[in-house]
């Protein structure tokens, strides 16, 4: 789950030190026009900038952060016929997928794993495990490779922006309201914000944003699909849905650990309530409506 985990622990982070800075600036206090009201137009275009603000901050560091958190290292000139193969497999399919060449890296992990980011489609990452290039066949590796680049071309990583900027904005917004009127109805404070707003934000937002985050993970669950389907087109059905064997083989034998579960290609099973938390569907359906799929 790295990739997400990381890209979700940014974006907080980030969340709050707008929070924090708007805060200082005292334009938290302007919203207050009449003492006893809420500005809700003025609440709104501050929980968006919060929100959106976040999101696009963390899309735009995001190849520098998985670079960083994983030790990828960019292949500049390829130094054996492994690399050389990465290289040419990613510029063919990019070229057939329509995107501009993406910076192609691999690090050291014994997990079998892939991952693409970037903040647009011409400008993206695509890395590889050691792990991955040692336990995989060359034809399993390139249908990886199709799948992660098919990512890219779907603009995958926008469209989960845009997505966690909408859930961000209304996660602050709705919080900060249910907060106001805790304070208001409840506590009877008249002006300004008593220690049950805060309170009450901190606790809302929590709640708020775990069933937000069933909203992103639902959509990441579907480009999933998407892109295992992608990765079929650009090398083939039959390899992709081999690859997806390799992982189901793998990932009996060695439990990803929840932090790396969304990170590349594969993710952990879960059933029941955890399902909703999950950023890949099992691998049992993909693999089937891989088959399911139409010549």
């Amino acid at each position: 789950m790295k990739r997400i985990f990381l890209y979700i622990v940014t974006n907080l982070a980030i969340v709050l030190v707008l929070s924090i800075t708007l805060q200082l600036l005292g334009i938290d206090r302007m919203l207050e026009s009449q003492g006893t009201g809420i500005d809700f137009n003025a609440l709104l275009v501050l929980s968006a900038v919060m929100g959106f603000g976040g999101s696009f901050i963390s899309l735009l560091i995001s190849k520098w952060s998985a670079k960083t958190m994983t030790g990828a290292q960019v292949i500049e000139v390829p130094s054996n016929m492994t690399e050389r193969w990465l290289v040419d497999t990613v510029k063919r399919q990019a070229q057939q997928a329509g995107i501009g060449m993406p910076e192609v890296a691999v690090y050291d992990s014994p997990e079998i794993n892939a991952f693409a980011t970037g903040w647009n489609r011409d400008s993206a990452l695509v890395a590889v495990s050691t792990g991955l290039l040692n336990n995989m066949s060359q034809e399993e590796a390139e249908a990886v490779l199709g799948h992660e680049v098919s990512h890219i071309a779907n603009g995958d990583m926008v469209t989960l922006t845009l997505i966690q900027g909408v859930v961000n904005t209304f996660v602050i917004f709705l919080s900060r309201v249910i907060g106001f009127l805790v304070d208001r109805l409840v506590f009877r404070v008249e002006r300004g914000h008593g220690p049950a707003f805060f309170i009450t934000v901190i606790v809302a937002q929590l709640v708020l944003g775990i069933l937000a985050s069933m909203i992103v993970m639902w959509f990441s669950r579907q480009r999933e699909f998407r892109a295992d389907a992608g990765g079929a087109r650009l090398a083939g059905r039959n390899k992709m849905i081999a690859a997806l064997e390799r992982l189901k083989l793998n990932h009996e034998q060695s439990q990803l650990p929840d932090q790396m579960a969304a990170f590349g290609i594969s993710g952990g099973a879960a059933h029941g309530l955890k399902y909703l938390f999950m950023s890949h569907p099992p691998l049992e359906e993909r693999i089937a409506a891989l088959r399911a799929a139409n010549h």
